[in-house]
């Protein structure tokens, strides 16, 4: 069994936010894989799929970001999972331009509060994550106004195809070989 967390923020006024990057991929990958309506579970929306054999728990933490380890880590204890191995982790990056995708299998939070609740709870930085780049802050913006603003036009044109991106991600680390999954979606970025 293998868990894969969109992080983002509940509530309409972050829905489609650059912090809520994801939560839209989460979206995005239950719609294409047919998962139908999510259930509440681990204090998350959370979907059961099957992808190659494998059953995927595809959760949406709904604990706002900052306290994304606290749902996470119900999850990985209930189901006795291993943070190193079973989990993946997507979420927004404002380090990455926007529409770039990187998967790591270990690093620190890069002073994404989300993904540091995560590495808390987990007690190690080797949790795999997606990262979804959102663009960096501009000048003279603060970094909460420019991650819980919405994308621009232009951003939002090309959102569709970087989630379809990143659902082909996540099915790519489904399949088992992270470091072939890694140098595919690395590559391309």
């Amino acid at each position: 069994m293998k868990i894969v967390a969109g992080l983002g923020n509940p509530g309409p006024e972050y829905v489609f936010s650059r912090h809520n990057a994801g939560w839209l991929a989460a979206d995005r990958i239950a719609c294409s894989w047919s998962c139908g309506a999510p259930r509440m579970q681990f204090s998350s929306m959370a979907w059961t799929h099957h992808f190659n054999g494998e059953k995927i728990l595809l959760l949406k933490p709904l604990t706002y970001m900052n306290l994304s380890g606290r749902a996470l880590g119900e999850a990985v204890r209930y189901f006795s999972l291993s943070w190193e191995e079973d989990v993946l982790v997507i979420y927004d990056d404002t380090a990455l331009p926007f529409g770039k995708l990187r998967l790591r299998k270990k690093g620190s939070a890069g002073g994404h509060k989300g993904m540091a609740s995560i590495i808390a709870a987990a007690g190690t930085a080797e949790v795999c994550r997606l990262r979804i780049g959102v663009g960096a802050v501009p000048e003279r913006r603060e970094m909460v106004s420019w991650v819980l603003g919405p994308f621009s036009g232009e951003e939002q044109k090309a959102l569709p195809d970087l989630l379809d991106s990143a659902a082909r991600a996540v099915e790519l680390w489904c399949s088992g070989d992270v470091d072939r999954a890694m140098n595919e979606i690395n590559s391309n970025a």
